[in-house]
């Protein structure tokens, strides 16, 4: 019985890395589909943001067919229900992915701000390296890792800020770049909460292998 119960703990690592693997590619999609203005490539980000959701319903389904049947030990438990968790974080983030794509629809066409553009794609980077990171971390229930990654998170706050406060004065400068402005800041807040999610899995990876509830940002 309890090699099975490996067996399915196992499996369930492996889905909710494979759910992890979909939320990071829909986020590199969406962001150049705006640092491009590409239309075409928003909308396949917007259509397929549907297979994150099956993946999280999948998911917490398995979770709770552990719990059920299987009565695990408290350490298996706390495993389950952080991956509960943390797959819940992970759709957020596909929200906010699919966010930015509407987004790059929504400014299409409009005076673009080149500067923030390149302030936008260098604050994805980070995002992204956070988000492939904390799966490894996941995968190894590295905590070391897990708040090495949480720490890039005051970084991306920052460029929330300077992006915030650069549009704004763009805006105040020059009219014809309100629309734009307006969709560089969501698309940054949009970044913003993805490296809030993050750390949330990076917390979640503290907790499965510690039991400590802490909070890394």
């Amino acid at each position: 019985m309890r090699k099975q119960f490996d067996e399915e703990l196992q499996e369930l690592h492996a889905h909710f890395t494979r759910m992890g693997v979909l939320v990071t590619e829909a986020l590199i999609k969406a962001v150049k589909s705006f640092v491009d203005h590409d239309v075409e490539a928003a909308e396949i980000v917007i259509a397929e943001d549907e297979q994150i959701n099956k993946k999280e319903i999948e998911l917490e389904s398995e979770c709770a067919r552990l719990i059920a049947l299987q009565q695990p030990v408290v350490t298996d438990l706390r495993m389950i229900v952080s991956v509960m968790k943390a797959c819940s974080d992970l759709e957020r983030m596909g929200d906010h992915a699919r966010s930015i794509a509407r987004t790059t629809i929504r400014v299409k066409g409009n005076k673009r701000i080149p500067e923030v553009e390149i302030q936008i794609s260098d604050m994805s980077k980070i995002v992204v390296e956070m988000a492939s990171r904390v799966l490894t971390a996941y995968v190894n229930g590295d905590v070391q890792e897990a708040k090495a990654i949480a720490k890039l998170d005051s970084r991306v706050d920052d460029y929330m800020l300077e992006i915030t406060q650069f549009s704004i004065a763009e805006m105040k400068a020059d009219p014809k770049v309100v629309y734009n402005g307006s969709g560089y800041i969501s698309a940054a807040s949009n970044l913003e909460r993805i490296g809030d999610y993050i750390t949330n899995i990076c917390e979640r990876i503290v907790y499965t292998k510690t039991g400590e509830l802490v909070e890394l940002n």
